[in-house]
C-alpha cells in the first residue's frame, strides 16, 4: 500500500498526517511531497523516509498512489497561496487513488457542512478512514 501525503506552506498538516500514518500503519509505504522546501523539510521531521518537493513529483507519484492525503487545497489549482499549480491539482484529481482530504476553509475554498474542528482531530479522522479502507480491502 502506497500512501502519498502532499502539503504546502509550512507542512504542518502533512507532518501531522505522516506521524499518524507511521504510527498507525507502519507497514505502509509512505512518501511526502511538499509544494515548497519548507513544507518538505517539516514533513521529513516526521520520520518519513521518502520525500520530494514541487510539481513534478506530484505528477509522477499521484498516479501510483493507493491513497493521497493532505489539505483539501491540494486538489484546487491556485490554492495554498498559489503553491498548487493546475498540473498538481490535475494529477491529484485524476489519480485513481482514494483521496482523503483535510477540510480547511481557507484560500476561498469553503466546504459546506464542515464544522470547525482542531487539526489534530481532523488528522485522526483521516488516518482512521485510511485504516478502514485498508481493512475493507483485506476483508474482500
Amino acid at each position: 500500500m502506497y500512501i502519498l501525503i502532499i502539503d504546502g506552506q509550512g507542512g504542518r498538516i502533512g507532518r501531522a498526517l505522516a506521524e499518524a500514518v507511521l504510527k498507525e500503519l507502519p507497514e505502509a509505504e509512505l512518501a511526502a511531497i511538499g509544494t515548497n522546501a519548507i513544507a518538505t523539510s517539516n514533513m521529513l521531521k516526521s520520520g518519513v523516509k521518502e520525500a520530494a518537493t514541487g510539481e513534478y513529483p506530484v505528477v509522477v507519484c499521484a498516479p501510483k498512489a493507493d491513497f493521497i492525503l493532505g489539505p483539501v487545497g491540494i486538489a484546487v489549482a491556485g490554492s495554498l497561496m498559489g503553491e498548487v499549480t493546475p498540473q498538481m491539482a490535475g494529477a491529484v484529481g485524476l489519480s485513481p487513488a482514494k483521496k482523503i482530504l483535510i477540510p480547511m476553509n481557507r484560500c476561498e475554498t469553503l466546504i459546506a457542512g464542515v464544522t470547525d474542528a482542531p487539526v489534530s482531530e481532523l488528522v485522526r479522522t483521516a488516518v482512521e478512514m485510511v485504516k478502514r479502507a485498508v481493512n475493507a480491502k483485506k476483508d474482500s
